[in-house]
């Protein structure tokens, strides 16, 4: 009992410090301070959302709209404002702005929650830390105001809180985990490191279930649903993407490319850029069949694997992306917010690299977004930082991931400093029973004896 004033007072500074930078970023979108570097980053939500909302009131998507590329269950997001500014003395963009703050607020509750448990069998593998507290306390501001000013907020809350609670209630996770891919399709590759057998079925069918319950429920009442599903195949090469760094170079040597407003984004137009998008779409198909073989080879499943292999898949698909706005670091932050909360997992150095790539997108945009687009130095250098902490991240979560999970490598595995970390020996039950290996219990029969879990490795 003597811990618990020590764990409550631990969490009033990230608290406060939360309640500090927040109040900045409101002020931010709410016009009363400039955000740096001139931009309305407002508009998404006080135009393009709120033209949205007004289609979406009447019972139909915005089909004819190239900016809408999001499935059904992003219409509920873009209406949720309107539950506010039905009640209170407030327009579409301020009801919005608080709730993208609501959003951030229930992700720093989720992570500092989490932080005070310890896994329920096996507490060497359930030890938990505050630095993914203060990785979201600090990194949400790190992006800036545009936090707010995008729904990426809202599609996070789901997909941390479908982390946090798959090692005890795996349906409750796939469900999670289906309602964010309803907004966003990313939080379906969360299910990816789900442990083998009783553990995967369950998830991967809550997850199936919600979304073709709700997508046939949005099909029934409003027409153009899926839409969604035709409408990414013009996207081209956006400016901030990590291919796009081929035709900045190109820039330098005379490329007689442009960049123009397209599709909500701007993109490079020009010769080479199909052939840059088309590398981009198969290395995003090289990315999943990476997965899809670690899946296959991965054994050593461990109380973190899940949140391991959420980061590193989110990663892959967001580099090889022919579009990467700054609101994608979001769904980053969450992660690693996620993973640095776990002591015992393997991703401290690439989380701590979002953070850093994190710091840098606020610098690329807004601030110097218009030398990004033009290709002055300044923004350009930038840029390239960002996205080789991005690369950097993304290899050496893999190759961790990799490790930890893949028979056949070094006894170690790679430790959250870069170190190893050696894997715990059985524990014996004392009654000839399956020992518990690497945080997986085994189960018990109704007698009392312990037979092995489905998912559990064996000897």
């Amino acid at each position: 009992m003597r811990g618990e004033p020590r764990r409550a007072r631990g969490a009033v500074a990230p608290v406060l410090v939360w309640s500090v930078t927040r109040a900045v970023l409101l002020l931010c979108v709410f016009k009363v301070l400039t955000v740096p570097g001139g931009m309305d980053i407002t508009s998404d939500v006080s135009v393009i959302y709120h033209g949205w909302f007004g289609q979406l009131s009447d019972g139909t998507f915005p089909s004819d709209d190239v900016t809408w590329q999001y499935p059904p269950g992003a219409a509920l997001v873009i209406l949720s404002p309107g539950l506010l500014t039905g009640v209170l003395p407030l327009g579409y963009a301020s009801a919005f702005f608080l709730l993208a703050c609501a959003a951030d607020a229930t992700v720093l509750g989720l992570l500092l929650y989490a932080a005070r448990r310890r896994g329920p069998r096996a507490p060497e593998a359930g030890l938990r830390r505050r630095a993914g507290v203060w990785a979201w306390v600090v990194g949400v501001p790190l992006l800036g105001p545009t936090a707010y000013a995008r729904y990426d907020l809202m599609v996070t809350v789901p997909a941390v809180a479908a982390l946090l609670a798959a090692a005890r209630h795996p349906r409750a996770a796939g469900a999670l985990a289906g309602l964010g891919a309803l907004v966003k399709v990313w939080p379906l590759l969360l299910l990816l490191g789900t442990p083998r057998g009783r553990a995967t079925r369950a998830a991967w069918l809550s997850a199936l279930l919600t979304v073709l319950l709700v997508t046939a429920g949005f099909a029934a009442a409003m027409p153009g649903a899926l839409d969604f599903l035709s409408a990414q195949g013009g996207r081209g090469t956006e400016v901030e993407s990590v291919g796009s760094l081929a035709l900045h170079a190109a820039r330098q040597f005379g490329w007689e490319g442009r960049v123009l407003l397209r599709y909500g984004s701007m993109e490079f137009v020009g010769p080479g850029v199909q052939a840059v998008s088309n590398t981009a779409v198969a290395l995003t198909g090289a990315v999943f069949g990476w997965l899809l073989l670690w899946r296959l080879r991965a054994r050593n499943w461990s109380p973190t694997t899940l949140s391991d292999a959420a980061l590193a898949a989110v990663l892959l698909f967001v580099v090889t992306s022919r579009v990467l706005s700054p609101q994608y670091l979001i769904w980053l932050l969450g992660l690693a917010a996620v993973c640095l909360t776990l002591r015992a997992g393997r991703q401290a150095l690439p989380a701590w690299l979002v953070l850093v790539a994190t710091g840098l997108t606020q610098l690329e945009f807004p601030v110097w977004f218009a030398d990004v687009v033009t290709g002055e130095p300044r923004g350009t250098l930038v840029l390239v930082l960002r996205n080789l902490l991005l690369v950097a991240a993304t290899v050496l979560s893999c190759a961790r991931l990799w490790r930890s999970t893949v028979p056949g490598e070094p006894e170690g595995t790679a430790g959250r400093d870069g170190g190893r970390e050696a894997v715990p020996a059985p524990r014996s039950t004392g009654s000839g029973t399956e020992p518990e290996r690497d945080g997986v219990p085994g189960m018990r029969r109704p007698g009392g004896d312990r037979i092995p879990a489905p998912d559990a490795p064996r000897p």
